[in-house]
Formats: structure tokens, C-alpha cells, sequence
């Protein structure tokens, strides 16, 4: 094992837009999730939770070591304090462990309720003396603006006491710390009240309307950054000593938070155990190209992203696609086997299979042995009702889908 620096083991914190979507973070080996409730977050177009579930997610990822962060991280209108407050109550009553936010008005009601809270990376903060003013008001953490570069966030963190936080994965915004008026300008959907449809995605076309001719602006999406994916340098991210790791992604699949989740903690704990190379780095990147991504960015980390760091396509990259394939029948824990009724398609030996539902999160399995009426089978279709081996518990009524790869 080679010498490493003494460095305090970072929080991976891990989006959950939903049940299934939390299980599988927790699953796959998440120290924290974030979430948000009916209102006031940044993500409304998620499912998001009740708050009346508050307590249920606290009870779930208590049980596991996890912590919980609730995000009340748009701005708030004056007609919405009210709520504010029944909010950051429930979230007290509930024993959530932080509420995440940015405007003065939560901050003060969680001042009130003496509820700890961190400072969104809404609030662009970029230097120490922001960061510790944030202190001043009671913040336990900030999250820095995505704007700020590696180098930055060292000085930052030689400057203060308080926690930092910096996101690791996921989509990344074209304007200033996802501060944007597009949406809004366009479609009258504000994406600073969690309500953005991401027109700046689309493809664009500059017209000259004097001669009524039109073109298409390049061959890149220009207005649509790659996704952030910092697994090729995380222990350049470890050694700056930041303190929580933080996944996007709460609109995005069950699958997409079980494998990034999984393979950002396989790395943490694989760097403190003196074992991560740059060929296991190498294929922790292949792994992450699975599921969905826009192409990969190291965003501002090391210099101001390029134009080669924006979208060629609309949509995902991803290597590979799930396809519903049938339901779970029973699971027999005694024997580790699940029994499944295929609704279409054909499954064969060899092939991945993914097991998803809200109480099981995700279950990937490789499929060795495919037994039909107690017979040995090489493949399956349509109408069919298998068995094959499953370590983990899964439930009935849960979905089972093949993992397709795509072929460019």
C-alpha cells in the first residue's frame, strides 16, 4: 500500500426524487440523500415526497447510518412564508438531520426552530468571506458554486472551519450557478422555483429574416453543457478536503443513482484503502457511461470549460438501455431464487437483468442458470414463468427489465 496523506473519509450524498430512488441510494452505499417535499425545492418536476413520508425517510435511513437533507433551495415569495415555517417544523418533528436552502427567509425560520442548515450552491458562493458569513448565521455547510475550480476550493478550505460540499456527477447548467431566466422568458416556467423545462437542451437555429434564410448554430447543442463527471481525478477532490461528495440527479432513473452512487463509493473507499489506479478510475468512466449522460466534463474543476464541453446530441449517451420485460412473482429466500413472469421479449443465458421497486431499489444480476418447470433452460420468452438465482431480497409486483446495449 502506498503512503497516503491523512484525509478525513468524505460524505457521498445521493439524490432521491422517490421511494425506489432513495432504497437504491442507500443500497448502493450512500452516507446522506437529498430530497424535497411538495414545494419550494429546486427539482418540482420530481416526484418528491410528502410531508407527511418526512418521517418515514428519517425512521428508513436512521436505521442505515444515513442522513437525511432536506432541500428548501428556491427563492420564497412573501404569500409562502407560512408554509415555510409548517415545512421546517415538520422537518424538525421528523428528526431530518439538515435543511438545505438559500434564501434569508428559511434561514431565519431555521434559526427559529433551531434546525441546522446549509447554504445552497444557489448562492454562488465562491471565495471564504462569503462561506463565513454564511457561518455567522448559523450555516453548518456551503455548497460552493459550481463556478469555482479546484485550486479555489483549496484556498477556500484553507480559509474556513465550515463544512464544504461540491457536486461529483451529474447535468450541469449553462447559467451561473442554475441561476436562469430561459425557461421563464419562453414557456413562463421559472427555473429558479424548481419548474425548469430545459429549453437551453434543444438544438437552435439563427434565422435572417432579410433574406429569410436560416442555419443550424454548429454541430454541438450550445447551450447544454456535458455532465460533470469527476471519477478520472476524485482523489485530487479527497486530498482538498472537501467534506461531502454530491450526486445529481433526482429527476433521473432507479438505475442511473444504484450504478453512480455505487461506483463513487467503491472508488472513496478503494482510494483509503491505498488500491485506486488509473486503469480502475478507467473503468469506474465505462461504468458511468451505462446510464444516462450527456458526455462527459470535468466542468470548472481545472479551467473554464471549453467549447468542446457542450452536448452533441439531444438527449442521453448512455452505452446501454433498460427494457421492461416482465414482474416478479415470488422471491424464495431459503433457496435465493426469484420467480418471474416475462411479459415480452426473450431473456437468455448471459444476459443482465435489473430488479426495481420501491422497497427493493435496484438489483442488477447477471444471469448464469434460467429454469422453466424445473428444467435447465438456455433462454426464455414471451409468456413464460422462470426462475432464476437472486442474492437479494426482492419483492413481488416488482418490474425486471434486460439491459440492452446500444449500438452507435
Amino acid at each position: 500500500m502506498t503512503n497516503l496523506p491523512q484525509q478525513t473519509i468524505p460524505e457521498l450524498m445521493a439524490p432521491a426524487g422517490d421511494w425506489t430512488m432513495l432504497v437504491a441510494a442507500v443500497n448502493a452505499g450512500a452516507n446522506a440523500v437529498y430530497f424535497g417535499v411538495e414545494k419550494l425545492n429546486m427539482r418540482a418536476k420530481a416526484a418528491n415526497f410528502t410531508t407527511d413520508e418526512l418521517q418515514s425517510i428519517t425512521s428508513f435511513c436512521k436505521e442505515r447510518n444515513v442522513k437525511t437533507y432536506l432541500t428548501l433551495n428556491t427563492i420564497v415569495y412573501e404569500e409562502e412564508i407560512i408554509e415555510v415555517e409548517e415545512i421546517i417544523a415538520a422537518a424538525k418533528t421528523a428528526g431530518v438531520d439538515r435543511i438545505i436552502c438559500w434564501d434569508l427567509a428559511i434561514t431565519e425560520t431555521c434559526r427559529k426552530y433551531d434546525m441546522p442548515f446549509c447554504i445552497s450552491t444557489q448562492a454562488s458562493i465562491s471565495n471564504s468571506l462569503s462561506a463565513n458569513f454564511f457561518k455567522s448565521l448559523g450555516a453548518v455547510r456551503v455548497v460552493l458554486a459550481r463556478e469555482c475550480s479546484l485550486e479555489e476550493i483549496k484556498k477556500i478550505r484553507s480559509s474556513t472551519d465550515l463544512e464544504i460540499e461540491a457536486f461529483i456527477h451529474g447535468a450541469m447548467c449553462i447559467a451561473v450557478s442554475g441561476r436562469c431566466f430561459m425557461s421563464h422568458h419562453l414557456f413562463g416556467k421559472s427555473a429558479n422555483r424548481g419548474e425548469c423545462i430545459q429549453p437551453c437542451r434543444r438544438e437552435y437555429e439563427v434565422i435572417d429574416n432579410s433574406i429569410d434564410k436560416s442555419m443550424i448554430v454548429g454541430e454541438d447543442y450550445i447551450l447544454s453543457p456535458k455532465d460533470l463527471c469527476t471519477i478520472e481525478f476524485i482523489d485530487q477532490l479527497i486530498e482538498a478536503g472537501i467534506d461531502s461528495f454530491k450526486i445529481e440527479g433526482r429527476k433521473r432513473s432507479p438505475e442511473y443513482v444504484s450504478k453512480v452512487v455505487s461506483v463513487y463509493r467503491k472508488a472513496i473507499d478503494l482510494y483509503f484503502e491505498g488500491k485506486l489506479t488509473t486503469e480502475i478510475k478507467h473503468n469506474f468512466l465505462t461504468e458511468l457511461g451505462k446510464v444516462y449522460n450527456r458526455g462527459f466534463s470535468a466542468g470548472f474543476y481545472f479551467d473554464t470549460p471549453s467549447s468542446s464541453e457542450y452536448a452533441d446530441i439531444y438527449g442521453s449517451k448512455a452505452t446501454t438501455r433498460k427494457v421492461h420485460i416482465g414482474k416478479v412473482i415470488n422471491y424464495f429466500k431459503k433457496a435465493s431464487m426469484v420467480f418471474v413472469s416475462l411479459e415480452s421479449g426473450k431473456l437468455k443465458l448471459g444476459d443482465e437483468v435489473l430488479i426495481i421497486g420501491a422497497t427493493t431499489g435496484v438489483v442488477s444480476i447477471k444471469i448464469d442458470t434460467i429454469m422453466k418447470d424445473d428444467i435447465i433452460q438456455t433462454e426464455a420468452g414471451k409468456g413464460d414463468k422462470i426462475t432464476f438465482p437472486c442474492s437479494e431480497v426482492v419483492r413481488p409486483h416488482d418490474s425486471v427489465y434486460i439491459v440492452n446495449q446500444i449500438v452507435s
